[in-house]
Parts: C-alpha cells; structure tokens; sequence
C-alpha cells in the first residue's frame, strides 16, 4: 500500500455547502461497444430505410443520455438521495432513491425511511418493514448536482440493529473513551476481481481457457497484461468526486484482478468510505457490463487470492517507543487470531493456505516485510520504532466494520491475563 500520510483534515459526514459540483460519470462513456458494431454493419449492408431507422434509435439513446446527465439544480431546490445499505448475505448491496426537499449538509437533515425486509432475506413476510437510519452521505458522481449517496444502517421498527447491522457495534466501540484518546487510524486495501458477464470468466481471460502464468499483470501496461484499466481509472475518479478518501489503486498480480486503497480514515468513518466505495464500483460495473467479485480466491490452482489487507494504528504506535505498543498489539492479535479469523470474510480459507502471499489460516505469525506473515510490519517502522501494523489475514469480501470494529478492540479494549501473554509471547517469539 502506498506510505499513509494523515487523515484527510475534510469529514466525510457531512458535505459543505461551498463544495463546486462537477459533471457527474457520462453514461455515454460506457455506450455498448456491440451496439456500435452492429450499427457500422447495418450502415454496409442495409438500404437507405434501415440507416435512418438506426437513426431515429440513436437519437433516442442520446436523449435518454441527455436526460440522465441533466443538472437539475438550476431549476429545483430538490435534491435525489439515494439510500444504501448492506443485505441479506451481509455483502450484497440495495440502494433506492428518494426526494428531498432542499440539499442537506448533514445525515441527521435526512428522514428515516424503510424497505421490504422479506425481499432481501432480512425479515419475515408477516413483520417485513426495517427501518433504514441515514449514517453519512457522500456527492454522487452518477448524477452530479447536489445530489448524494446516503450510506444506511438497518433497523427493527423497534429501534433494535437487524443481524446484518454491523456497524451499530462497530460504532460502539469506536465512540468508547479509550478508543476514541487513540485515535485509530486504517488504511484498507481492497482487492476484486472484473468477470465476463455471461461466463462468469475473469475479464482478458479466453472463455474456458487461461491466459500465461502469473509474473508480468501485476502493476503491468498492455492489452496483453492490463485488463479493465477504465473500470479502475472511473472507479478512482468516481470515488474523489463522492470525497471517499481514497488514496491509490493498481493491477494486481492475477489478470483481471484489480486493487484501490481507501486511507488513511478515523475510526467508523474506514467502514463507510469502503461502503460506500464497493456500492461506486458496483454501479461502474453495471454500466460497463462487467460483473465485480469479491470471492476471496476466485480461481483455484496458482493463481492469487483477493484480500482485504488492513493497515492500521493507534496515536500510541505513532509515537516514539510506538514499536512496542505494536509488539503488545500484535500479541493481542495472536490470542484472539479464531476470532478474527471466524469474522475476516466467508471462504478465507480457500486464501489463506501459506502460499501466494499468504499465511496458513490455522496459524498465527508475525514478521518485519514478511508478507508470508498474517502481520506484517514495515521496514520503516521498525527503523524508527514507530508507525503501523498490516493485518493481512481479511478476505475481499469482509465487512470493513468488523475488521476495523475488532482491531480496535482487540488491541485497546481487551486485557489479557499476565498468564495468558508470558505463553503467547513465546509462542509467536515476541519479547514485549
């Protein structure tokens, strides 16, 4: 991941009312490259008639584009919100649109709304309404104006966090004093992988078949190594505009697999930005007719796993003597490595087997540039004796609430028995 910096100094939270709006994603950009081919062999081989029917056609299209890039704020106060959340399997996403009256600053301007539980796999037919609560907003680059992305948390009419709520814990934990005095900062690097549509096949892959070994993908440039670059240009773009404090992306080691890092972010805002990010990239894709994967090993055999790597540190660790305030931590680390394990994404284990820079699930380690380790410190942090740890055990598909909500926990929150850390010390080989 590229060096972490500081937190951007702007919150997300909320959008300020001086923020200059530019033109939101064209859906031209992503005109059916199909379509343009048939009507370039209907213009060969067509009479007159048949040209001025493909005509008439794609001036529909170009009104309709018209109509879906019209900046409506000259002409209303109004403003679409379009309300997200997480669904039923805990991964996939559900978003629809709503008007409100004037633009909004703040998700406390915004109502509370629901949904159908039982079409989501979130509630019974008989007592199907759960209740969505406005937790941050963001600009959306899909219409531009004053409009915004709404991320959502979910409820029972009776106020309670529906399963699939994670962050109302994760919030909870990062509001507790001694979490907030550390002011934890993450830095989250998110893998996924570009699929053909009708075969399910990574993007740049020949339909059954695969391309050469693994070796020049990786950060590569070429249509022969580069698959799906605009996806991840858009995406990027896209995200600055929303002010997702994303900070990098690149091609990964396995063709059609791509990564883009959103960091470093406070606290509960990590889970939103990377939210709020996966509900971008999932829209580009749509439009591009390409489907996004968050499996953690998409193909079997020798070829790369998708992760979740998760920088992270406390104001402790950023200080001097912070090495071993990150030694103490990834002691913690070691004696709840189940837990997280069991919370770090479904199928990990086809991922995390010891090879292709991983470390085996079952087992614990920890190491200085060792990206074989389930922690990873960094040269520079050990030169200076301060500075962050890189937990690279979550999976692609994780929910960035838990992963965030229990590194926080785990190193600030949880007190181990005297006992307890005299075994894990010598066990993981740490002297703390």
């Amino acid at each position: 991941m590229a060096q972490i910096l500081a937190p951007s100094t702007q919150w997300q939270m909320r959008v300020p009312k001086s923020s200059t709006f530019g033109s939101p994603i064209a859906t031209k950009m992503w005109s059916s490259l199909l379509l343009k081919q048939n009507m370039k062999g209907a213009a060969k081989s067509a009479g007159k008639f048949r040209v001025l029917a493909l005509h008439s056609e794609n001036s529909t299209v170009n009104r309709t584009e018209k109509l879906l890039n019209m900046d409506i704020t000259p002409y209303t106060d109004k403003i679409i919100a379009e309300y997200i959340w997480i669904g039923g399997t805990g991964i996939d996403m559900r978003s629809k649109s709503r008007t409100i009256s004037k633009p909004v600053e703040h998700p406390s301007e915004l109502p509370k709304w629901n949904y159908d539980g039982s079409s989501t796999g979130q509630a019974p037919g008989e007592d199907s309404e759960v209740i969505l609560y406005p937790q941050a907003i963001f600009k959306d680059p899909f219409r531009g104006g004053n409009n915004i992305l709404v991320i959502c948390d979910a409820y029972t009419p009776a106020g309670e966090p529906i399963p699939t709520n994670k962050r109302h814990k994760a919030a909870e934990i990062f509001s507790n004093k001694k979490v907030v005095d550390e002011v934890p900062w993450f830095g989250i690097e998110q893998e996924y992988t570009l699929l053909q549509q009708n075969v399910k096949w990574p993007l740049g892959w020949p339909v059954g078949g695969y391309p050469g070994p693994q070796g020049p993908y990786y950060c590569g440039a070429g249509a022969d190594k580069s698959f799906g670059r605009d996806i991840s240009d858009a995406h990027y773009k896209a995200c600055l505009y929303a002010g997702i404090n994303i900070s990098g992306t690149n091609g990964e080691v396995m063709p059609g697999q791509w990564e883009y890092q959103v960091g470093p972010s406070v606290g509960i805002e990590a889970g939103d930005h990377i939210w709020c990010s996966r509900y971008i990239l999932e829209r580009i894709t749509e439009q591009a007719g390409v489907v996004l994967s968050l499996d953690p090993k998409p193909i079997e055999g020798d070829w790369n796993g998708a992760g979740c790597h998760t920088n992270y540190s406390t104001k402790s660790m950023r200080e001097e003597g912070g090495f071993e305030v990150i030694k103490k931590a990834i002691l913690n680390l070691s004696l709840r490595h189940k837990e997280h394990i069991s919370a770090y994404g479904e199928g990990n284990e086809r991922r995390l087997t010891g090879k292709h820079e991983t470390a085996s699930i079952d087992t614990f380690s920890w190491g200085v540039a060792n990206r074989g380790c389930s922690i990873r410190v960094g040269r520079d942090t050990e030169k200076n004796g301060k500075g962050y740890l890189e937990d690279r055990r979550p999976a692609s598909n994780m929910d960035p609430y838990v992963v965030t909500g229990l590194l926080a926990e785990t190193t600030i929150l949880y007190e181990p028995t005297l006992e307890a850390e005299a075994l894990a010390a010598q066990k993981v080989a740490l002297k703390v």
